[in-house]
């Protein structure tokens, strides 16, 4: 889920302290907090089958990958010459190098793939914005998983703010990764999202 922070209790900050106010709400909350399109977006922590589709995905991608790219959870990418523009996405493939960089923003231009799996109380507006920013930003492959339909698309080719070219497909059906990363991944064993065992816990009178 991504929350973007404006309300009548916490108003909406002004662009010039975007990134301090990330940085303390990170801190207080331990959310992860991007902020795309001047926006603050806030990211609960994720369910048991986020995290295992986010898991199955690694170890498949990270076993095929070419020689010189891994793949890394909690890397974030700016726009660029923006870095105060940010996105964490759940799964990014990066030269190698970036494990001996200082910097925490990876540039956008160096990611072969990013791959955002949506979370279960996400809205369609939010999606879009956020692939609109991997568009902009120059990434040049975004995988888009959601367990609340069982489905994927496959973003490729930016340009002028928007991805040209859309594949969609549902779990089962394995997701073409292009070049450089050339092989294909398997969805079938991806979970769908349903109702937490615990949501409810203490409603009861």
């Amino acid at each position: 889920m991504a929350m973007p922070w404006g309300s009548r209790t916490h108003p909406r900050p002004s662009p010039g302290n975007l990134r301090e106010i990330a940085e303390r709400v990170e801190g207080a909350t331990g959310l992860r907090v991007e902020i795309v399109g001047g926006k603050l977006v806030m990211s609960p922590t994720p369910c048991g089958k986020h995290v295992g589709v986010v898991s199955q995905l690694r170890q498949q991608i990270g076993t095929d990958l070419p020689e010189g790219l891994g793949a890394y959870e909690v890397s974030s990418i700016a726009l660029p010459e923006d870095p105060d523009d940010y996105v964490t996405p759940d799964l990014i493939v990066l030269p190698m190098e970036w494990e001996d960089d200082d910097d925490w923003l990876a540039a956008p231009e160096d990611a072969a793939l990013a791959v955002e799996v949506i979370s279960q109380s996400e809205k369609s507006r939010e999606i879009r914005d956020k692939a609109d920013w991997y568009a902009v930003a120059g990434v040049a492959v975004l995988l888009v998983v959601d367990p609340r339909k069982g489905t994927w698309a496959l973003h490729t080719h930016p340009d002028n703010g928007a991805y040209r070219d859309v594949l969609p497909g549902k779990f089962g059906e394995p997701v073409p990764l292009p070049p450089p990363l050339g092989f294909e991944v398997a969805t079938d064993r991806f979970p769908l999202y349903g109702d937490s065992p615990r949501a409810g816990r203490g409603t009861r009178s």
